[in-house]
């Protein structure tokens, strides 16, 4: 059945929401906005998305929305290409504040606040916004098909001794070092005065 923007389930208003009990959502797109999301969020291709929970009052201004969202999706391997499918599971908690704590605009670093999953509450809460960031932040960054190893790209100009990987690492030598020093000392027993 093809999707339709008035086909897909509306943001919630805040101001129509009861606030004794959970409201319910369970969002499972169809093929032509499958086909929309993996394109905005740069996939191979969306085969399943499914978004179900709850949102709720949570004390005595603020909201709360709890979700499972599955996910089949398929992206390039960063290495060969080759088609990398993965499954998502992920729980996903927002919560909505009507009073969030401002960032001190004095200081030069501005910090991020202690619950990563609070924003300011608007009019409206919106499950398909939340399932679509939610799918973002669970992509892995770099998919690699089975059995796929990232060699070393080894660049130098013709004449010239290239700089690998290892070259770059200061301590990588020290265990070779450290042995042969303990080799020496464990083979030396003849002159060891405790020896009967």
């Amino acid at each position: 059945m093809p999707d339709s923007p008035a086909q897909r389930p509306a943001a919630l208003r805040v101001a129509r929401l009861p606030r004794a009990a959970p409201t319910p959502f369970d969002l499972h797109p169809g093929p032509d906005e499958l086909a929309a999301i993996a394109g905005e969020l740069g996939l191979g291709k969306l085969r399943k998305l499914s978004f179900s929970g709850t949102v709720q009052a949570d004390g005595a201004h603020d909201w709360r929305l709890d979700g499972h969202l599955g996910a089949t999706i398929t992206q390039p391997c960063v290495i060969t290409l080759a088609p990398v499918t993965t499954r998502i599971e992920e729980e996903v908690s927002r919560r909505f504040l009507a009073d969030p704590a401002p960032i001190e605009p004095d200081t030069d670093e501005a910090e991020m606040p202690p619950d990563d999953s609070a924003e300011p509450l608007t009019d409206v809460i919106d499950p398909r916004a939340v399932m679509i960031e939610a799918l973002s932040l669970a992509l892995p960054l770099y998919p690699r098909a089975p059995g796929v190893e990232l060699g070393e790209v080894v660049h130098a100009k013709p004449g010239k001794q290239p700089l690998r990987d290892r070259d770059t690492k200061p301590f990588a030598g020290l265990a070779d070092l450290m042995g042969g020093t303990a080799t020496d000392d464990s083979g030396d027993d003849d002159n060891d005065p405790q020896d009967p």
